[in-house]
């Protein structure tokens, strides 16, 4: 008898258990069935608004929308700088500052270990006294780059911490260092317009808008390094003035810095010589002596003074170089440059005007400018008589060459003295008159005088109408004067017919060259570097060249002169 070992296949019959697993599987398919419609709803909500942005959007919307994301990105803690013309001189970008709370690493030293293959410029004993001391935070490197902070975060050591910080820094390099400064770590400005207007950067949004033009100062600097480097200077400044509205287009201080690594550079490269040195700056005052005589009537331009011999006074003499020995009208006086002559004109002047006169151009305070570094001057407490003689011809009385700057300006533009400023002025300033307009305008009639048969030959451009004053001076050196080191300088304006511009070239111990024929002074060595400032200048701000030799220009600038005069006057001066 055999078996069938075949098993019935009996009917499936569900269990509680089957029931409630399908049902779970009907409520997940219609919850995924719900949450993609929302999903793909959301979707297209946000393409059709993007296409109604691009597409239908008036440019002001996007402009508006652009605008808000732009301010979202950028804002910072401190405003932009920016110069008159909207380029960026000075920013601040957000980094990333590592730090570290040394009570919550585990191994300190092994921290500092590992942290300083990372950063391999910090040193190991320094990065172990900070993780290991009592500080409750302590910073372990305030720049990190994204790769830096890639490399730390791969490390994943506990108790180190990622700040948000800010930068600070200057796209220009060294071309506004003396006027921009430069901030700490922290973000403090500790120089220039970062110091002088921490409220202002701090609690403003605004980009601060300077007078500075970035192309103006790209001039200045080239040409200024140019003249120290020919003739062996250790030092020297450029300005450039608006004639108009007393607004610093260019201010030049070598030797200079980097502001983003100012401790790179030597302590002494910080010094502004544009607004923080005072120096005698020699026979440029004579612009002043000369207005001064005018303006209160002791001379015209038809007088004159004997100048046959120096003036004795004490046991010091008062001389000519080169003098001619003879007596001078006023307009020789200026244009050989004659201490004697000059002098002579103040005297006539009196101790007590000349001084107020020096007190109304400014010449007596500090200038109020928008940075900690301004000059105090230098003159004497009682002002007696051969004071008054010195300080005619720019020797007793030491100022920054912005004063010398701001008070030319004043004697061009038709007698107002302007307040400087390193700020872009919108609206015209209210200025303080100095000398009436006829005496403003024979200034100007002398400097072009000085500049084409004087001692500012080597300052002129065609075209340009070009006038000026040369300005030697030895420099002093306790009880005298040291007569192998001195300030070498010119002083010009343009065009003379209409003043727009004030510039202004010193050098600080020039060395003659051959090509000076050994001579440093202004007229050899400052002189060419204002010329080449003008030409370029002249050339960016759209100035219009004349026509020098026209009748009517002729005839407004013409001075009478004997005949010995026309000849080259001594370029000593």
């Amino acid at each position: 008898m055999t078996h069938d070992r075949r098993c019935a296949v009996l009917p499936h019959v569900p269990t509680r258990t089957d029931g409630t697993f399908r049902r779970a599987i009907e409520t997940g398919r219609s919850r995924l069935l719900i949450t993609g419609a929302v999903m793909a709803f959301a979707f297209a909500a946000v393409g059709v608004r993007l296409v109604d942005l691009g597409a239908f959007a008036s440019p002001a919307t996007q402009a508006e929308t652009t605008h808000a994301v732009t301010e979202t990105a950028m804002a910072t803690d401190r405003a932009t700088i920016v110069d008159r013309n909207g380029v960026i001189v000075a920013t601040s970008l957000t980094t990333t500052a590592l730090a570290a709370r040394p009570d919550r690493l585990l191994d300190p030293i092994q921290a500092a270990r590992r942290l300083a293959r990372v950063f391999p410029e910090l040193d190991v004993a320094d990065l172990e006294a900070k993780l290991t001391s009592d500080s409750p935070f302590v910073y372990i490197h305030r720049k990190l780059t994204p790769k830096m902070e890639m490399a730390v975060m791969q490390l994943g050591i506990p108790g180190l911490e990622f700040e948000r910080a800010e930068t600070r820094v200057y796209p220009q390099g060294r071309l506004m260092a003396h006027v921009l400064g430069f901030t700490d770590i922290d973000g403090r400005g500790l120089a220039g317009i970062e110091q002088g207007l921490e409220t202002r950067l701090k609690e403003s949004d605004e980009p601060l808008r300077l007078s500075l033009d970035v192309r103006f100062q790209h001039v200045a600097h080239q040409e200024l390094a140019a003249a120290i480097e020919t003739y062996d200077a250790i030092g020297g400044a450029a300005l450039v003035m608006d004639a108009r509205t007393g607004e610093v287009l260019s201010l030049v201080s070598l030797p200079d810095f980097d502001p983003n690594k100012p401790a790179a550079s030597p302590d002494v490269n910080r010094f502004n010589r544009a607004t923080f040195g005072t120096y005698e700056l020699g026979s440029t005052f004579k612009i002043f002596n000369t207005a001064m005589a005018l303006e209160s009537g002791a001379a015209t331009l038809s007088d004159g003074y004997d100048a046959t011999n120096p003036i004795q006074v004490g046991r010091f003499l008062i001389r000519d170089y080169h003098g001619k020995g003879r007596y001078l009208t006023v307009p020789e006086i200026f244009v050989y440059s004659s201490n004697i002559g000059s002098a002579k004109m103040a005297l006539d002047v009196g101790p007590p005007a000349q001084k107020a006169f020096m007190s109304a151009l400014g010449m007596l305070q500090p200038i109020a400018l928008e940075i900690p570094e301004t000059g105090r001057p230098q003159f004497p407490e009682t002002w007696r008589p051969v004071n008054t003689m010195t300080v005619s011809y720019g020797h007793g009385l030491s100022v920054t060459p912005l004063h010398l700057a701001s008070g030319v300006a004043s004697m061009v533009n038709g007698g107002i003295l302007f307040p400087p400023t390193l700020l872009a002025r919108d609206e015209m300033p209210i200025g303080r008159r100095i000398i009436s307009e006829p005496v403003s305008f024979d200034m100007r009639r002398l400097l072009r005088l000085n500049a084409v048969a004087g001692s500012g030959k080597r300052a002129l451009v065609p075209g340009y109408m070009v006038g000026g004053k040369t300005g030697t001076a030895d420099k002093p050196n306790g009880s005298g004067y040291n007569r192998r080191s001195r300030i070498s300088s010119f002083v010009a304006s343009f065009p003379m017919n209409d003043p727009r511009y004030v510039v202004y070239v010193v050098l600080d111990e020039p060395q003659g060259t051959k090509e000076t024929f050994g001579f440093a002074t202004g007229g050899w060595v400052a002189a060419p570097a204002v010329a080449a400032i003008i030409e370029r200048i002249g050339a960016i701000a759209g100035i219009q060249p004349v026509e020098e030799d026209a009748p009517e220009l002729q005839h407004a600038f013409a001075i009478e002169l004997p005949e010995e005069t026309k000849r080259l006057a001594s370029l000593q001066q």
